[in-house]
């Protein structure tokens, strides 16, 4: 499989904007260089793998939303779940927890 790097740096690019981020934002959220990124959206630099991830991390994602622009429907359900927790005092995580674990032993219907 060839990878399309023009599509991997659009698709990067959408995110970041999705976001209502700017690229000087996420290269410091990456701890990438700086204007890096926009090389990478123009497909002017190929990103490693590891880049990928790190902009994955900033931008909330998964890397195969870049390379194949699809996340799966499992990962929006757990990045909903987990943007409900985020903001939860640490009593309420534990309470959340426990609740989880409550549920995780129930029989599934």
């Amino acid at each position: 499989m060839k990878l399309d790097y023009k599509e991997i740096g659009r698709r990067i690019a959408h995110r970041r904007k999705q976001l209502g981020l700017k690229q000087a934002t996420v290269e410091e959220m990456a701890d990438i260089g700086e204007k890096y990124l926009s090389c990478i959206e123009r497909a002017t630099s190929t990103p490693s793998t590891e880049v990928l991830m790190r902009l994955a991390i900033a931008l909330d994602t998964t890397p195969d939303e870049f390379l194949v622009g699809t996340v799966r429907q499992q990962d929006e359900a757990w990045r909903d779940v987990a943007e409900l927790l985020r903001p939860l005092s640490p009593d309420q995580l534990s309470l959340a927890q426990s609740f989880l674990t409550w549920l995780n032993e129930q029989p599934p219907k």
